[in-house]
């Protein structure tokens, strides 16, 4: 059979099986076996094998399981309450300093953990009845928790960038530097939108009250908050991004300062230890599973020739070059709206971003664009997992429809700041290229 109609049915078998129910992770195992075996035989299951085995020595995933441990205790151990409470004693006279205050702790939450999760619900569960008590309006409460607690998607340290890592070579910590340029134009733009509409509409984000304000020196003692997460952030991201540490060895130290974290701060408890070990396997199991199916199927793809036969679509498209980054921006925006981050990842960065390449784009770039897009797929109606997140902990009143209205605003920021990095390179490679 031909190479192009063999590599669209691998595509056509795909979709159809996340149609029916199935998990992508096993609906991608379950195509490259079937493909390797029906056309090569018993001998073709070689190729899933060992595509599985050299994806298991990428030696940075390891850097997955400590990183997901280090947010499951910093959750367990009220990170987000403490710095919220700082944020919130900032905030002051300021219009809409609440709604900005949940976006600047969903950022820091996000240099802690880089678990959008973590910051989602703790946010909802402590940032939301704030504003709610000062009468905000209830679009910018829902997505300034919505926009602010999935920061750590892109903000190191970042699982989804060490998958994307894994899957198409990148280094690991230019990810990383390119996250936190990334990083600090999404808060400028989420605070900036903020900013502009509360001034505007005067009963948009109103100031707090004189009563609930408080003096120079509180606002200072609360700084103190700040120093161990700070600490934290700087031993861990700090140094993979002055290459001091690996992102592995980075890893290792959040981990342990996590557990650090938890004990000076007096919240260690037996539980939490337990619990943070438990969900750090469970996690780690479900994207190794993700990942093994994607090397297997990337496999099997580029066997039958799937990759020369999407390469030669690209060259032929009408636009040329741009014709083909808008097409796979617009496809991976599209995969957003029913697809979880880790699925997109696998099933669409072993085959866009060799494309994008190959038409003469910067690699580093494009997986920084591609990571902006990830973050805009998280809130994306109907199925961005952060939506769902953010459910499960606001009120009974506050319905799925009120959150997919709040998130719409948040997502044209996001695709905002797509364009800013297409017409600015700069905005996203700035701190890469001092490193």
């Amino acid at each position: 059979m031909d190479a192009s109609l063999l590599s669209l049915l691998m595509f056509v078998m795909l979709f159809l099986a996340l149609g029916l129910g199935l998990h992508i992770s096993f609906g991608l195992y379950a195509i490259a076996l079937g493909f390797a075996y029906f056309l090569w035989g018993a001998a073709g299951m070689n190729t899933v094998v060992m595509a599985i085995w050299g994806m298991m020595n990428n030696f940075p995933l390891i850097a997955i399981p400590l990183f997901i441990f280090m947010a499951m205790v910093l959750e367990k151990s009220d990170l987000v309450g403490d710095i919220y409470d700082c944020f919130y004693k900032w905030s002051g006279a300021l219009r809409g300093g609440l709604a900005i205050a949940t976006v600047l702790v969903g950022a820091m939450i996000g240099a802690v953990s880089g678990v959008v999760a973590a910051g989602v619900i703790g946010l909802g569960i402590i940032a939301l009845p704030q504003m709610a008590k000062f009468k905000y309006n209830q679009g910018v409460n829902l997505g300034s928790i919505l926009s602010g607690g999935t920061l750590g998607q892109i903000i190191p340290p970042s699982l989804v960038m060490i998958v994307y890592s894994a899957v198409t070579g990148q280094s690991v910590g230019k990810l990383f530097a390119a996250g936190v340029s990334v990083g600090l134009l999404l808060v400028v733009l989420f605070s900036l939108y903020i900013l502009i509409r509360s001034y505007i509409q005067k009963d948009f984000c109103p100031p707090l009250p004189l009563e609930e304000r408080v003096g120079w020196y509180e606002k200072i003692v609360s700084l103190r908050v700040l120093i161990l997460p700070g600490i934290l952030i700087v031993a861990t991201v700090g140094s993979i991004l002055t290459g001091l540490a690996t992102p592995t060895e980075g890893a290792g130290v959040g981990a342990f300062g996590a557990l650090l974290f938890s004990i000076v701060t007096g919240r260690f408890r037996l539980s939490i230890l337990t619990e943070s070990l438990f969900q750090t396997l469970k996690v780690s199991s479900m994207i190794g599973w993700m990942i093994g199916g994607a090397a297997a199927f990337s496999a099997v793809f580029a066997a039958i020739g799937g990759n020369r036969v999407i390469v030669n679509i690209a060259m032929n498209m009408p636009g040329g070059e741009w014709g083909v980054l808008l097409l796979a921006i617009a496809f991976i925006f599209f995969l957003g709206m029913f697809l979880e981050t880790m699925a997109i990842i696998m099933l669409a960065a072993p085959i866009l971003s060799p494309i994008i390449v190959t038409m003469g784009f910067d690699p580093l770039w494009w997986a920084i664009v591609f990571m902006t897009l990830l973050q805009s797929a998280y809130i994306t109606p109907p199925f961005g997992v952060a939506l769902f997140y953010l459910k499960g902990v606001t009120p009974p009143h506050i319905k799925l429809t009120d959150i997919y209205r709040a998130s719409v605003p948040f997502i044209c920021l996001q695709l905002l700041a797509v364009a800013l990095l297409i017409f600015f390179p700069p905005l996203g490679l700035w701190l890469p290229s001092m490193l």
